[in-house]
């Protein structure tokens, strides 16, 4: 088993002594190095340069946003997991414009969030359905008068084209597999040609773009 090797950032002492120990305990995973600034994060991550940081969105000295986008600019082997609370709701939508692999809330269960570096470090998105609902809701805030036309989506064909809308929509494979009658070993498939011909890093990139485009709108809760 290959061992993940992660910064954790936070200002807080407490959180992220309790991170580490977390982390460390997980079985694959190993703290080189911890961070209580952005600036620091910053250093830190290039002289050691981790397959992922578990970030604070809110840093003394460089926020969050600023850190995910040189982390993305400088250091492109680097995942970035962004950790944030409910009252921060409003940076979501910039963090993930940054760069971020990924969200999840700071009260996350500590086994969601071991897995969550897990499928971050293996270059998949991790998106808290909380925060993703919060940021689909800030999408289609922001969208107004007719969407942009982008030539990308010239090269999906229908099917593809489907599956970015259920991207948009925050659909797990799993989700896609069921409403679309295809096997998950399909979706995989369409999703990673998806991803290829739009040009995204991740699902998440996939989800600004159907939004941008307006290509879909956030389901009401049940």
């Amino acid at each position: 088993m290959k061992t993940i090797r992660v910064l954790v950032a936070d200002d807080h002492t407490i959180v992220r002594d309790g991170l580490v120990a977390l982390l460390n305990s997980s079985g694959d995973c190993q703290v080189v190095a911890q961070a209580a600034d952005g600036i620091a994060t910053v250093e830190f991550a290039l002289q050691t340069r981790p397959d992922v940081v578990v970030l604070d969105i809110s840093m003394p000295k460089l926020n969050g946003i600023e850190v995910v986008r040189r982390l993305t600019r400088e250091l492109d082997s680097a995942r970035v997991l962004v950790l944030t609370m409910h009252a921060e709701e409003e940076y979501v939508l910039h963090v993930v414009r940054a760069g971020a692999a990924g969200f999840l809330l700071k009260d996350a269960p500590a086994t969601e969030l071991v897995n969550a570096v897990r499928v971050v470090a293996a270059g998949q998105a991790v998106l808290a359905p909380q925060v993703t609902r919060r940021l689909l809701d800030e999408f289609a805030h922001h969208l107004g008068g007719q969407p942009p036309a982008d030539p990308r989506l010239g090269t999906l064909t229908d099917r593809e084209r489907e599956i970015l809308i259920a991207i948009g929509r925050g659909w797990t494979n799993g989700e896609i597999a069921e409403r679309l009658v295809l096997s998950e070993s399909t979706v995989k498939t369409h999703v990673g040609r998806v991803l290829a011909k739009i040009g995204a890093r991740d699902r998440i990139q996939a989800v600004i773009l159907a939004y941008d485009l307006g290509l879909t709108r956030p389901q009401q809760p049940g």
